[in-house]
């Protein structure tokens, strides 16, 4: 279960409907509504700048948030639509679901890397890059890995690891059907500058071949 679900703070909105939501905008909040979970939804205000500052990390709407109303038992939500002005692309308003434990999301979970220090491709100078230091998987509510962990104990330089070679928690699948790289061990640039280096030379030492004359006419000899 992931360990870091990060709380989501807002206050129950009194009023509905568009003179509601303007009055919310006067006082420095974002209008919202949560819905779902077999309950009534749930129409709420959230602290303009907070929210704004939260859009502004990315993947709002991939992260699961745990969501704080006085008065009411905290719930897991998702972000299911920000309506935006049309001029200057602030948020005007926010929709949440809330999740069943039986619910499907997709969310970005991080990647831990283990057997660094076994790794043979290391150990021979070569460098360790994390193409996908997050992966996107559909996850079930109630079982949320905290990370994906990948093992390098045994790459080589040149080899890749792949979403294949990985074995991820029940339930979980990535959003990418592709057989995608996460991570690889390339050698050092020193290395890879000394090879560019001799084919340069090599290319140099290539001898030339005389021309032959024009017009079919014979060499002097």
């Amino acid at each position: 279960m992931a360990g870091e679900i990060p709380d989501l703070e807002a206050q129950v909105r009194t009023g509905t409907g568009k003179g509601a939501a303007r009055q919310a905008r006067r006082d420095g909040m974002v209008p919202g509504i949560v819905f779902g979970g077999d309950v009534d939804p749930l129409p709420i205000n959230i602290p303009f700048n907070k929210l704004l500052t939260m859009l502004r990390k990315g993947r709002f709407k991939a992260t699961l948030f745990n969501m704080k109303v006085e008065g009411h038992d905290d719930v897991r939500v998702i972000c299911r639509d920000v309506q935006r002005h049309v001029v200057k692309d602030l948020p005007t308003h926010v929709d949440f679901m809330r999740l069943k434990r039986t619910t499907k999301i997709n969310l970005f979970i991080n990647v831990d890397v283990e057997g660094e220090d076994e790794c043979p491709g290391l150990k021979k100078g070569g460098t360790l890059t994390l193409v996908r230091p997050e992966i996107e998987l559909v996850v079930t509510a109630s079982d949320i890995p905290e990370s994906i962990v990948i093992d390098i104990s045994k790459m080589e330089i040149g080899d890749n690891l792949t979403i294949s070679d990985v074995t991820l928690p029940t339930g979980s699948k990535p959003v990418i059907d592709r057989d995608f790289v996460i991570a690889q061990v390339s050698a050092p640039s020193a290395l890879v500058s000394a090879g560019d280096e001799d084919d340069d030379v090599a290319a140099d030492e290539v001898p030339t071949t005389e021309m032959d004359p024009p017009n079919g006419e014979q060499a002097d000899s």
